[in-house]
């Protein structure tokens, strides 16, 4: 399945003053589709960073990773990614719309990763989105002469993979906190760290889970004790997103009448756990905020999950929460790791070509996905949740649970595609696909329905909110 449907035009035409600067430089090269690169080792990532000093043009191959610290020990100077803001109005002055990978354009130095002289040929951002300059190896020479080579990035696949077993995740949590922290080692991660016990709302509303007797009014009643999660059940069935006929008058109503008991005992515990961690202040720049995506994820979650032929459709309200909570060890994340969470969101702005969760690997040693799915288990939450989030991101997994997995990975593909998210884009297999029993148009059918209704979720975000 394609992961990215461009719109190209016949041609395009590079801004007359990089076709100049080129041009000085007797540098020959190809206005090509970005879409025909080769593999990411010859493909060129730009990042612009900044210091007091002022700014310094970085180049670096797709499949590596900018590690700031080991660029900042190198140069002497404490550099992070020029915001958004800035960059735009760098960027505007040269009439460009993306960040291009050219030394000659900018006066700040440039530093490039030393495996880049080893390609025959390079692709580099030329400025316009989804074009890219082919450049041969003679050329490269001459665009980088002024550039300095050095050795600062990581490879990506050295990151390493997911630990097969799950109980691996709690040692790899607690020697990344023995690392960060003065903190010794101890014998149990929650000796170390002080989590917060799940809330009382949702420990009762668990409890209802598993009563096979639970009723409509028992779960109303445990709603019910708690004001702002009643408000919040009944504006989640008052949304346009729902069409419900008639206004919503009570918890019971929006139980009975719209959402379903099954969706209101899963909504009810994303919402109350929602309550549990802050947002943190601090946040990568260009990624959509964490509500937003939790809602578009579990809409679009809940729409492949119909579209499943009925005799291998998953509980569709253990769906809706995994795709509410599929981010959660992002909170967990800047909840235990508060004095580096910021060195996680700088490296996630500088490499905007890596998945978040690889980031966390190569600076913590555990990732968001672990950490999340390590926090489910210890509240006792049901392990299909646990098994979706920490598998989120593996389009080949086949264990337990994995349907719900395999759920959450399709969704957040889709809604890459539309820039929603955050990451490069995440390639969908026939074989996940197979595994569903969904096409490709059935997919798209229900992205395109989600984003149909972006007003309507917009509400849903709003309530979606920790108090």
């Amino acid at each position: 399945m394609n992961t990215l449907a461009l719109h190209e035009d016949a041609s395009a035409t590079l801004p007359h003053l990089i076709e100049k600067l080129l041009q000085q430089q007797n540098i020959s090269y190809q206005l090509r589709p970005t879409r025909l690169a080769g593999a990411d080792t010859c493909q060129v990532q730009p990042c612009l960073l900044c210091d007091t000093l002022g700014t310094v043009l970085v180049l670096l191959p797709k499949d590596h990773l900018l590690d700031l610290k080991a660029l900042g020990s190198l140069l002497g100077r404490e550099l992070e990614p020029v915001r958004a803001s800035q960059l735009q109005r760098i960027l505007s002055k040269h009439q460009l719309n993306h960040l291009p990978g050219l030394p000659i354009l900018f006066s700040s130095p440039c530093v490039f990763e030393h495996s880049l002289l080893e390609q025959p040929s390079l692709w580099l951002e030329s400025g316009l989105a989804g074009w890219s300059l082919e450049l041969g190896q003679n050329d490269v020479r001459t665009l980088l002469a002024k550039a300095s080579a050095a050795r600062f990035a990581v490879p990506i696949d050295s990151l390493g993979s997911l630990p097969l077993d799950p109980a691996q995740d709690s040692d790899d949590l607690t020697r990344a906190v023995s690392n960060f922290t003065a903190l010794r080692m101890r014998q149990r991660l929650e000796e170390t760290i002080e989590i917060p016990p799940m809330p009382v709302t949702a420990q009762k509303v668990m409890k209802l889970r598993v009563n096979p007797d639970a009723t409509v009014d028992d779960l109303a009643d445990v709603v019910e004790t708690d004001p702002s999660l009643a408000a919040q059940v009944v504006s989640w069935a008052s949304s346009p997103f729902y069409a419900a006929p008639g206004r919503i008058r009570s918890v019971e109503d929006a139980i009975g009448r719209v959402l379903g008991f099954d969706l209101v005992i899963n909504l009810a515990v994303g919402l109350a756990l929602g309550k549990t961690f802050t947002l943190p202040k601090d946040s990568p720049e260009d990624t959509t905020p964490y509500r937003e995506q939790a809602i578009y994820t579990a809409a679009v979650i809940e729409g492949l999950a119909k579209a499943m032929p009925k005799a291998i459709r998953p509980e569709l309200g253990l769906n809706y929460l995994a795709g509410l909570l599929h981010n959660f060890g992002y909170l967990v994340l800047a909840y235990i790791f508060p004095p580096y969470f910021k060195t996680i969101c700088r490296h996630q702005e500088a490499n905007p070509h890596v998945p978040a969760h690889l980031i966390d690997q190569h600076l913590l040693g555990v990732t968001r996905d672990q950490i999340g799915s390590w926090l489910m288990r210890f509240w006792d939450m049901p392990s299909e949740i646990a098994t979706a989030i920490r598998y989120q991101h593996d389009a080949e997994y086949e264990g337990p649970d994995s349907t719900y997995a395999n759920l959450v990975y399709l969704a957040l593909a889709l809604l890459r595609q539309e820039g929603i998210g955050s990451g490069p884009l995440m390639p969908i297999p026939d074989s996940l696909l197979q595994r569903l029993q969904l096409s490709e148009a059935d997919a798209v059918k229900v992205l395109h329905k989600v984003l149909d209704a972006r007003d309507a979720l917009k509400l849903l975000v709003h309530n979606f909110q920790a108090e």
